[in-house]
């Protein structure tokens, strides 16, 4: 395996690319370099480094970053070589040096500065010398308590985000980044916050391109306030724009929606605006201002105009109001102390912006800017000698974020009230544990220093590359053929029985991408999730009802769109997919206080749940965005389960349901075999191929061995580790099976680690032979448990799920008999999550309702739900990869 073939994900876009590819073991040496071709064989500009590494040491995966190019090609080739080619003398370049306590970025049309520490992010930009951008700041607005519901005085404070820290993470040749950390404070730290002091603690991430005017900013917070008393009424990236060209040559671009082919239009004012006017200037001078060019000399213009320019208003603010997914509202004025004038709103804007003139000007934007509302862009004082551009990522006129438990407790103080509500509503409750503190969110934003007002066309590709960035992908066959991800085939319709299920594939990921839309899981702390279960009764899904609301991750499907990108290389799909794990990743897994490194089961909070357990907060589910685009952010998130088997200390997953007296000792720490060590080995084997990490390697090889040793191997359930050694007890002799065990990513990564291990010096001993017994048994019926452990096995359920544990050991060894009860139980379902024998298409048809029990027009597929749906995707996907000719020989419409 050596070239490797390139394509746009959607189309060739005229931007800066990062992108990573996986490569079979042994073929890429760790020294090795990589060139970039086009079709014709010339050379681009690349930037390369390794993600991950096989055990042998050789490259697993790559990452690569390349400039934006005004042609670039349809395709491109990529091919490892014994160096690293270095840059062509003539190629654009980025560099970072360091200048009076500041970094200052050339990527040669901008240089960019950004201070080391304070209260701005940068300091300003450049172009030829001249000033075209201020300084950048983070703003947010505070309130010590919420709105009233009747309105009223709230006093509100505006804090600054203050960098604590900027580290240079690249510096060129092709690509740098800059990370900035601190947290939001008034400009006495003490009184901030109504004195108690600074909070919301950001990263952001400045990412700058060679030859490119663009800088990408890449923003996470994490909301470590208390509910009871922070209410965030506003959080937003300022610019300055410096404002030297005449009134009526300054101009206001605000982007509406997006058409259905992606195109986006503008609003286009100009600050002093002469068209329309009772007197005509001339039809050049207006179409100059239309199209953003200096308008000629006012002695050029018709005189009845250019006498009476200083009676036409100049237009100071402008601001366009994302408050729902469904609609965004326009207004300006001619300033502060006089009246908002309403302009024509629209549905969906874009969410970009431009600000300037013949002499420069800012672009800026935000992107998924409607999907994650209340957003807003504002341009304030236009006409002044300064202006300000800002992003708001929650807009200050919508109401205050308001993270309290959405209900009182309702008397469940004890264990045992808790576990009885758990059997009306499914919420697992417990008070204190329905708290957001620690909770993150991830936002993508540009600015674009330019050096005049672009024209409308570009200002539209602009919009449209920060909604859809570049993203150069390999062909699902390339991703295969290195081996680096799990169990999965390419989509096959060759037989009637493989096209059944391929059909029903493409309807649940179809269903689920039309759900969103219908049912608007968008917002601010919503956007990429999805619903767990359905009420058919209502027509909707359960919102409302304690553990059915909010999915949070459970049964997996984000591993579910991973594998359905991989295999089809869908762009819909990888979109779907990237939304939810930066959901997934940040709302759902707190990233400080008691619980960091931990997730929160499904509620119809994300953070509701009292059940907070390393299953959700798995790097399992992370993987495959960092290794796909190289993202830096999601880098983070694997980085912060560096010791993941610490979590155990802070709490006992299972507290609620033991029997026994334990609780959590260092030396003794129980941990699940399933959910458990899957998330702890997916950690592992992450920290371990990513940075070498030696402690990392050897905890995780080490318990393989040690639930080889086992004498119940996976079938005891759960193990006693000892902090300090990072080892099993290996004494314990018992058999507990949970149906929840290997639902959580434990099939993926158990199937990884084998491939990875056996037959290597890595090999744990008995460990194969342990997961290959887990397989075998599951779903063999009770007379054969029987005679394998001396009983039948308890707690089984998901049969269909688990159908692809029959198939891994039915591969493994060639055994036609369990081929064939994978596919008997996957076909004929036997009470499986889905309720329904999911080879019978006409059970699965989708049903459009409408009338007055329902809000609005929706589809529905009944028997699907969250759970179903992502189980019956997986084990579709691993048992097609692994048993796939044993299908033909089962009838697909018969029911046992």
């Amino acid at each position: 395996m050596t070239a490797t073939p390139l394509r746009w994900l959607t189309r060739p876009r005229s931007q800066a690319v990062t992108w990573g590819v996986p490569w079979a073991r042994g073929t890429v040496a760790a020294d090795d370099g990589f060139t970039l071709t086009r079709p014709d064989g010339s050379a681009v500009p690349l930037q390369s480094w390794v993600t991950a590494r096989w055990p042998d040491g050789s490259v697993k995966w790559s990452a690569h970053a390349t400039p934006a190019s005004d042609d670039p090609a349809d395709r491109y080739t990529l091919s490892p070589t014994p160096e690293q080619a270095p840059v062509a003398p003539t190629a654009p370049v980025v560099s970072v040096v360091e200048r009076g306590g500041a970094l200052v970025v050339d990527t040669g049309p901008v240089r960019w500065t950004v201070p080391t520490s304070g209260p701005v992010v940068v300091s300003g930009a450049e172009r030829d010398d001249r000033q075209v951008v201020g300084p950048v700041e983070l703003v947010s607005l505070w309130q010590g308590e919420p709105t009233p519901d009747s309105g009223g005085g709230v006093v509100r404070e505006e804090l600054r985000g203050t960098a604590e820290e900027v580290v240079v993470e690249q510096d060129g040749p092709v690509r740098a980044v800059l990370r900035v950390t601190g947290r939001h404070q008034g400009p006495d730290a003490g009184a901030s916050r109504g004195g108690r002091g600074p909070w919301l603690s950001f990263t952001v991430r400045l990412v700058f391109s060679a030859g490119s005017e663009e800088l990408r900013v890449v923003h996470s917070l994490v909301w470590d306030g208390d509910a009871e008393q922070d209410f965030l009424a506003g959080l937003g990236l300022r610019a300055a724009v410096p404002m030297r060209d005449a009134l009526h040559d300054r101009h206001v671009r605000l982007a509406g929606t997006a058409r259905e082919d992606g195109a986006v239009g503008f609003l286009t004012e100009a600050v002093r605006g002469i068209t329309g006017l009772r007197r005509d200037p001339g039809e050049h001078v207006r179409r100059a201002q239309v199209e953003g060019r200096p308008c000629p000399p006012t002695q050029e213009w018709a005189p009845e105009v250019s006498s009476r320019l200083g009676l036409v208003p100049a237009w100071e603010d402008w601001t366009l109001d994302q408050t729902t997914a469904d609609g965004y509202r326009l207004a300006k004025r001619t300033g502060s102390g006089h009246a908002w004038v309403t302009i024509p709103s629209g549905r969906r804007s874009a969410g970009y912006g431009y600000l300037g003139g013949p002499g420069g000007g800012l672009g800026f934007g935000l992107r998924h800017f409607w999907q994650q509302h209340p957003t807003r862009l504002d341009v304030r004082g236009a006409a002044g000698e300064t202006a300000d551009a800002t992003v708001w990522m929650w807009s200050p006129s919508a109401p205050v974020m308001d993270l309290r438990f959405y209900h009182d407790g309702l008397g469940q103080e004890d264990f045992a009230s808790q576990l009885e509500a758990l059997e009306i509503t499914y919420e697992d409750h417990e008070p204190g544990f329905g708290d957001a503190h620690g909770i993150a969110r991830t936002h993508e934003l540009t600015l674009r220093a330019h050096a005049s007002t672009p024209r409308a066309e570009e200002l539209a590709e602009h919009a449209a590359v920060l909604e859809d960035p570049a993203l150069l992908v390999c062909d699902p066959e390339r991703w295969q053929a290195a081996g680096v991800l799990g169990d999965w085939s390419l989509p096959d319709r060759s037989t009637p029985a493989r096209a059944a299920v391929e059909d029903r594939l493409d309807l649940l990921l179809d269903f689920y991408r039309g759900q969103q839309e219908q049912r608007r899981w968008y917002g601010f702390w919503d956007f990429g999730d999805v619903m767990h279960t359905y009420d058919p009764d209502r027509h909707q899904w359960r919102y409302d009802v304690g553990g059915y609301a909010w999915d949070n991750s459970e049964l997996s499907p984000d591993l579910w769109l991973w594998y359905s990108f991989l295999r089809t290389g869908r762009a819909d799909v990888f979109r779907f997919a990237e939304a939810m794990t930066r959901h997934t990743g940040e709302v759902d897994v707190y990233h400080a206080g008691r619980w960091k490194g931990l997730g929160t089961r499904h509620n119809v909070q994300h953070w509701g749940c009292s059940a907070k357990q390393l299953r959700i907060s798995s790097a399992a589910y992370r993987r495959f965005l960092y290794y796909l685009t190289a993202d830096e952010r999601t880098g983070d998130l694997l980085d912060e389960l560096a010791e993941p088997e610490r979590t155990f200390t802070a709490i006992d997953p299972t507290r609620k349901v033991r029997t026994d007296a334990y609780t959590p000792d260092p030396s003794a720490l129980a941990v699940g075999l399933g959910t458990d060590w899957g998330a702890l080995a997916a950690a592992w084997l992450t920290r371990w191929e990513r940075h070498g990490d030696e402690r990392a390697r050897d905890r995780l090889l080490g318990t393989m061995a040690d639930i080889g040793a086992l004498p119940q191997g996976f079938l005891t359930g759960e193990a006693l580790l000892d902090l300090a050694t990072g080892r099993f007890d290996t004494s314990r002799d018992r058999i507990s099976v949970s149906h929840l065990s290997a639902v959580f990513g434990l099939v993926e990564i158990c199937s990884e680690l084998v491939s990875l291990t056996v037959g290597t010096p890595e090999e744990a001993p008995g460990f194969e032979q342990a997961w290959l017994t887990y397989c075998r048994l599951y779903l063999a019926g009770p007379e054969a448990q029987q005679a394998a452990v001396g009983r039948p096995l308890p707690g089984i359920s998901l049969p269909q799920a688990h159908s692809r544990l029959a198939a891994w050991a039915a591969h493994r060894t060639g055994d036609a008999e369990l081929a064939r009860l994978a596919w008997s139980t996957f076909v004929h379902d036997r009470g499986d999550v889905l309720n329904t024998n999911p080879m019978q298409r006409e059970e699965w048809a989708r049903t459009t309702v409408d009338g007055p029990l329902v809000a609005e027009v929706v589809e529905e597929v009944l028997p699907v739900s969250t759970n179903g749906a992502a189980q019956y995707g997986l084990a579709a996907i691993q048992n097609l990869a692994l048993v796939g000719d044993a299908l033909e020989e089962e009838p697909a419409g018969e029911n046992r």
